[in-house]
């Protein structure tokens, strides 16, 4: 079921997001949930240099592997 919620947002930058959504041819609220949504997905993506860094760490690979052991094994708790 879809929500809705208040934005506050002072006239100049309501003014841009109403350009840019006008640009692209979305109302106002499309625009800001699939801009949220592109922002959020890019802060979740590891990028290829971060992906080497991780492969090339040897102690962190042992450290994941021992992990996955663990939680095959259903040793340790998830901590939320």
């Amino acid at each position: 079921m879809s929500k809705t919620i208040t934005l506050r947002l002072k006239d100049d930058k309501y003014n841009l997001f109403k350009k840019f959504a006008e640009s692209e041819n979305r109302p106002l609220s499309n625009f800001i949930e699939t801009a949220t949504k592109r922002f959020i997905e890019d802060q979740l993506e590891i990028d290829e240099f971060e992906m080497l860094e991780i492969q090339n760490n040897k102690e962190l690979q042992e450290s994941i592997a021992k992990g996955l052991a663990d939680s095959k094994e259903g040793k340790g708790r998830f901590v939320e």
